[in-house]
């Protein structure tokens, strides 16, 4: 079915306006809508735990008003999608608008995890909106103590935050080290020193049994029995993909929105890109990937196909970055909490180490060490032998 309506992209932040200026750039001169539940023009989130919980950065739109205006791309804001009718080719909207579609790009992102079993306290918090991280902000100036709960990317990034911004801090994660389930025990261990360098009580292999207070949280239970003071807590404990409002759509839902390798979906003219999105692999696998580099990437992909044309033939490196403190965390490939772990260099604080699986070098993590990890790009690319690189 191919009307006038043109092509609508679901979503508020990077995937949905890379997305759009692609298909700028692609002359692509159909219609265009963004629709979000957020009230802010689509904008960067990797600074909200950073520069805007520091209140260093409050700017965080990737385009300004101007740029949708002259491109003529129409913005639905405040009132996201409720559900999708493949059939009809329509989405609802919150506010209960029907709005019709030729073709569709699901870029919903993720929605943090919460703890159903702790009470609804004033001063816990998640952070993934620019509201949340502003909130975030305002409160932290005026706590003394913060828990933060959970040590992945967001946990740790906060507590840096929180740290500099001169709060007390302690991580709570139930791993034996941060990011452990993510880069490993021994790469875990060196970003915990990090965070302890910098007076922050860094609690790992224990959880969290509960949080109390009069109306604000005051404290948090541990599952070892100890009682933290707590003025603020953070959970940090991963997140999910936005896919609820899918339900009954018929759109094949698995860890995400399952695509084929140009980012189609189970139903007609509908694709999804970004965090959202499980796309095909050269090797036939499902994989979901939650960086701000991989969005571009398929936005390249993507938009050739969803146009008809011949998507170009991309080889991707994996790359993702975690600012805390000093040190910028970076990534290339694809290393796992199980892979052999060759660290390299190590000063103390600055180090740089390779992941080996079957005598492979899949990825390479470093701390403050840009250029060494970024030189690794090619033998990553290439499946270099690990004995290449030691």
């Amino acid at each position: 079915m191919t009307t006038n309506a043109g092509i609508v992209i679901v979503g508020g932040g990077l995937a949905a306006a890379r997305t759009a200026e692609q298909l700028r750039r692609a002359e692509f001169d159909g219609p265009i809508t963004i629709v979000s539940d957020e009230e802010h023009l689509p904008y960067d989130r990797p600074p909200l735990s950073k520069d805007v919980l520091r209140g260093e950065l409050d700017d965080v739109l990737l385009k300004p008003a101007e740029f949708y205006e002259e491109k003529n791309i129409t913005l639905r804001l405040g009132s996201g999608a409720t559900a999708l009718d493949t059939e009809a080719q329509t989405i609802t909207l919150a506010d209960g608008d029907v709005l019709p579609y030729d073709e569709l790009v699901i870029a919903t992102g993720l929605v943090p995890k919460r703890i159903p079993s702790l009470p609804d306290l004033e001063g816990v918090r998640v952070l993934r909106t620019l509201d949340e991280s502003l909130a975030m902000r305002e409160h932290a100036g005026s706590v003394q103590r913060a828990v933060v709960i959970g040590a992945g990317f967001i946990g740790c990034e906060v507590a840096a935050s929180l740290r500099k911004l001169g709060v007390a801090v302690t991580i709570v994660e139930p791993q034996p080290a941060p990011l452990a389930s993510v880069l490993g025990r021994r790469i875990g261990d060196l970003v915990a020193r990090l965070h302890r360098a910098e007076g922050v009580d860094v609690r790992v292999g224990v959880g969290v049994s509960g949080v109390s207070g009069s109306g604000h949280v005051e404290k948090v239970q541990l599952a070892d029995g100890t009682e933290l003071d707590a003025d603020l807590v953070v959970i940090g404990i991963g997140s999910r993909p936005n896919t609820d409002w899918l339900a009954g759509s018929g759109v094949e839902v698995d860890n995400g929105v399952v695509c084929d390798v140009h980012g189609r979906t189970s139903a007609k003219n509908v694709w999804a890109i970004g965090d959202v999105a499980s796309w095909q692999d050269a090797s036939g696998h499902q994989v979901r990937v939650e960086h701000w580099s991989n969005v571009a990437e398929q936005a390249r992909v993507i938009v050739p196909a969803l146009l008809g044309g011949d998507p170009p033939d991309v080889v991707v490196v994996p790359y993702f970055w975690s600012d805390q403190y000093d040190v910028k965390i970076q990534c290339l490939g694809e290393p796992e909490a199980d892979d052999v772990v060759h660290v390299v260099e190590d000063d103390g604080r600055k180090f740089l180490a390779y992941y080996e699986r079957d005598g492979v070098v899949v990825g390479v993590v470093g701390g403050g060490m840009p250029g060494k990890v970024m030189k690794a790009r090619s033998k990553i690319a290439a499946g270099a032998a690990i004995a290449d690189l030691l």
